[in-house]
């Protein structure tokens, strides 16, 4: 089951790891390495089974493999999760033995932060290999990057919708008020739009209140309110059979991976006439952030990078209506395409002789 489950999504190695003196249970997939090293950050999740935490690390690492083609970034997808309750303070040892099983191989996986780590932890992972962003010291926390290309994946979705970018006069849905949630009300904010938003943290909805206005409601509730746009910034799988049916917007786009439980998913939004962004094209400023540390960019420049994404969703729209497909199935053939024109490029010689 698992060599199918590899075969199916197009798996290239799946690697289980374990260090007896911290505890730490980690799984490591990397999708493909066409375009480059595979880069995906870690996940530290309370999975109830392990079947559930390898089915999610293989669904991760391939969308990465998607998320930084169609971004134009010469990197491959993978992914990371660690098994256990990301709220324990005994994190220096788990992470420092995490970094020396990344350092195991050899560059073709390079780490950074995901859900339920920080840049904290990836400064512990460093301790141990040199394949890892996403540091302090060095580009840090990506959601102000990661927020911005949501902002514009939203204009972009916007003047497809209405004839126009701008969001001023509407009303967005926020679900989710993390560090993504937040930077984004904040460019919406800005743009003049009004915000309806939900969290499972009260503080973090109560700072979107004071500082943006915004109107805050249940989490329970959220699919349910009547508005222009929703943008999903919390975890994967929000949109499925229960929360289709509850929509009352014209748009979807927002920071979370994986917002499709299902592909269908995606067939049901187009019925329903809802205009979808998908998600790894919309959240691709977080990996920019992160190739723009490998590659030595400044902030300013993962920024300008992050803009297009304004021009990258066009173009995935723009493929789904010549084709008349989903923007979902439009955004893989994107990042089918590149991967494919990379792969078929002739290696030129002569090269170094091996010696044996």
């Amino acid at each position: 089951m698992l060599f199918d489950q590899m075969t199916d999504l197009g798996h290239e190695q799946l690697v289980a790891c374990y260090d007896k003196s911290s505890g730490y249970r980690g799984i490591i997939a990397i999708h493909d390495t066409t375009l480059g090293p595979a880069l995906g950050g870690t996940r530290f999740w309370n999975y109830q089974t392990e079947e559930e935490a390898v089915f999610d690390v293989l669904r991760l690492a391939r969308g990465m493999t998607y998320k930084n083609a169609v971004a134009g970034l010469n990197l491959g997808g993978g992914k990371a999760v660690i098994i256990g309750d990301n709220r324990t303070t005994r994190r220096e040892m788990i992470f420092r033995a995490h970094g020396r099983f990344v350092e195991t191989l050899g560059g073709r996986y390079i780490t950074a932060e995901d859900v339920g780590t920080s840049t904290a932890d990836m400064d512990f992972v460093h301790m141990e290999t040199d394949y890892v962003a996403g540091l302090e010291n060095r580009s840090g926390d990506p959601s102000p990057v990661t927020a911005r290309g949501v902002f514009r994946a939203i204009q972009a979705s916007a003047k497809v919708r209405w004839g126009s970018e701008s969001v001023e006069g509407r009303t967005v849905i926020v679900q989710g008020m993390g560090n993504v949630g937040y930077y984004l009300c904040r460019e919406l904010h800005a743009a003049g739009a009004t915000l309806v938003v939900t969290d499972i943290d009260r503080s973090r909805v109560e700072r979107a209140v004071k500082e943006f206005g915004a109107r805050a409601v249940d989490p329970s509730a959220i699919h349910a309110q009547k508005g222009d746009i929703f943008a999903p910034c919390a975890l994967g799988g929000i949109l499925n059979d229960e929360t289709l049916p509850q929509l009352k917007v014209e748009i979807v786009a927002g920071g979370a991976n994986n917002q499709l439980l299902e592909p269908r998913h995606g067939e049901e939004l187009e019925g329903r006439g809802i205009l979808y962004a998908p998600d790894y094209v919309a959240n691709a400023g977080g990996v920019i952030n992160v190739y723009g540390e490998v590659a030595g960019w400044s902030r300013d420049r993962a920024l300008r990078k992050a803009d297009e994404i304004f021009t990258t969703t066009l173009g995935v729209f723009e493929i789904a209506r010549e084709q008349g497909i989903p923007t979902y199935v439009a955004a893989d053939r994107l990042a089918q395409r590149r991967i494919a024109a990379v792969s078929e490029m002739v290696r030129t010689w002569p090269q170094w002789p091996r010696k044996s």
